[in-house]
C-alpha cells in the first residue's frame, strides 16, 4: 500500500466513525480491513452491532478467523486499538494479534481520557505488527469524538 492508499482508506474509516451513535464514555471509531490487492474485506464501527462492540472487533467478526486473505491484509482504525477493556474478555489489540493481520494503520493515539495508558501501538509493534500512524488525519478522527473531549 502506498501512503496515498493509506490516506484514502483512513478517510473512509473516518466516514464510518461518523455512523457511531455517540455514547458517554466511549469513542466513535471506524475500522476497515483491506486485502493485499487493495480490496475491502470488511468494515465496522463502534456500537455497530451492540452497545459494547468496538470497530476493529466488528470488522474482524465479519470474516472467518482462518480467511487466507487476512495474512496480507491491513487493518485501518481511526483510533489506536484498545489495550484495556471492561466490556469484553479480549481487547482489540489481542484480537488483532490472534489474527494473521500484520499491518495496522491508525489516525489517532488513544488519549489518557478513558484509559490511563493505552499501549496498543507498543504491544502490536512488540509482536511484529507494522503499525503506521497518520497524524495528519488525527484531527479528523478526534473531531468525531467532540462529545468526549
Amino acid at each position: 500500500m502506498t501512503h496515498a492508499d493509506d490516506v484514502a482508506w483512513m478517510e473512509r474509516a473516518i466516514e464510518l466513525s461518523r455512523k457511531c451513535p455517540p455514547a458517554e464514555g466511549a469513542f466513535s471509531v471506524g475500522a476497515i480491513i483491506v486485502g493485499a490487492g487493495g480490496e475491502e474485506l470488511a468494515h465496522g464501527y463502534s456500537r455497530e452491532t451492540d452497545a459494547h462492540v468496538h470497530a476493529e472487533e466488528s470488522a474482524l467478526a465479519k470474516l472467518p478467523a482462518d480467511d487466507p486473505r487476512l495474512a496480507g491484509a491491513t487493518l485501518y482504525s481511526t483510533l489506536e486499538p484498545c489495550s484495556e477493556r471492561k466490556s469484553r474478555p479480549l481487547t482489540c489489540t489481542q484480537l488483532i494479534l490472534r489474527s494473521p493481520i500484520r499491518r495496522v494503520v491508525i489516525a489517532w493515539r488513544e488519549p489518557n481520557l478513558l484509559v490511563a495508558d493505552c499501549v496498543g501501538v507498543e504491544t502490536l509493534g512488540a509482536e511484529g505488527v507494522d503499525v503506521v500512524e497518520l497524524p495528519d488525519l488525527g484531527s479528523q478522527a478526534r473531531a468525531v469524538n467532540e462529545h468526549l473531549l
